[in-house]
């Protein structure tokens, strides 16, 4: 009878975790698909900038990128993105790239997918707003690009910079073109001022792997997406996929010399319409003048 029952207990063992399998095999793409991929998270992070003027300090960025409207991003989805920014009242906003996705979609498409991806974004109400371009708005689809953000009245920073100006002290706010598509130019985007006379510069560049170029530039913080953190992370295992120019700094915030990096997970999916255990991000930067306790 021992014999008969512990056969039992395995057939049933067998049983139960054939259908746990199957229900996780269900289960996973479901909750990536459509949890994990629209459970927005907000990270806030003060960081200190060590040319920053006392009167910047407590400034709030806030930071959006790959976006991938339509593939796979919803229009809804996108506006609950622009809302809880606006929730936020930021003194500026960054739009980080990757408006639209060079993927499946024809390329009619994926060129009409500019105008309302961006007119959506344009929702942001802050009265300074940058954006810079990334590696999938650099191909076919660049001019419709440029030409929605213009329209929408967006600033873009390409190869180029722009101060801002309190009491007299400035802070630069700084962007490049793509890096896959070989468009960035340090030269042209860090102000002369930043690397001579001292002023502090935030640097906007889609692809984070150029830290160690754009550190040589004495750059202070600089601001990337491009790898959506991974997308897909299970536990205790590198991210599958990362992109290229994206396999070093996957996520969150790094240095190397004078120059901070911190990099966005983004908003949008590539490839598949799914995360996992890596929920889109928008995030809050505060400003400090100040050294930053970490106890």
């Amino acid at each position: 009878m021992a014999v008969v029952a512990a056969e039992r207990k395995n057939k049933v063992s067998r049983r139960t975790f054939l259908k746990v399998a199957g229900v996780a095999a269900i289960g996973f793409p479901l909750y990536g698909t459509e949890v994990s991929r629209h459970e927005i998270s907000v990270e806030r992070r003060t960081i200190h900038l060590r040319r920053l003027p006392d009167v910047f300090h407590g400034m709030r960025i806030v930071q959006i990128s790959d976006f991938h409207y339509e593939e796979f991003t919803e229009p809804y989805f996108l506006r609950e993105i622009v809302e809880r920014v606006n929730r936020l009242k930021p003194d500026a906003v960054i739009f980080g790239g990757d408006y639209v996705t060079m993927g499946i979609l024809p390329k009619s498409r994926t060129i009409s997918n500019a105008e309302p991806c961006i007119e959506i974004l344009s929702g942001v109400a802050c009265p300074l707003r940058f954006a810079v371009l990334g590696n999938h708005d650099s191909g076919f689809a660049g001019p419709a690009v440029r030409s929605a953000l213009a329209n929408h009245r967006l600033p873009l920073l390409y190869n180029s910079n722009t101060p801002l100006e309190r009491d007299g002290k400035r802070l630069w706010i700084a962007g490049t073109g793509d890096a896959c598509a070989k468009s960035v130019d340090l030269n042209e985007a860090v102000p002369t001022a930043s690397r001579t006379d001292g002023e502090a510069v935030i640097l906007l560049l889609h692809e984070p792997d150029l830290l160690p170029q754009v550190a040589r530039y004495n750059v202070d913080l600089m601001l990337s997406g491009h790898t959506h953190g991974g997308q897909i992370r299970f536990p205790l295992i590198p991210p599958v996929h990362l992109p290229v120019l994206g396999k070093k700094y996957v996520e969150g915030l790094f240095q190397l010399g004078p120059t901070q990096l911190y990099v966005n997970r983004g908003v949008g999916t590539v490839g598949l319409p799914m995360r996992f255990n890596c929920p889109p991000e928008i995030t809050e930067i505060t400003l400090s003048a100040v050294p930053v306790s970490r106890s």
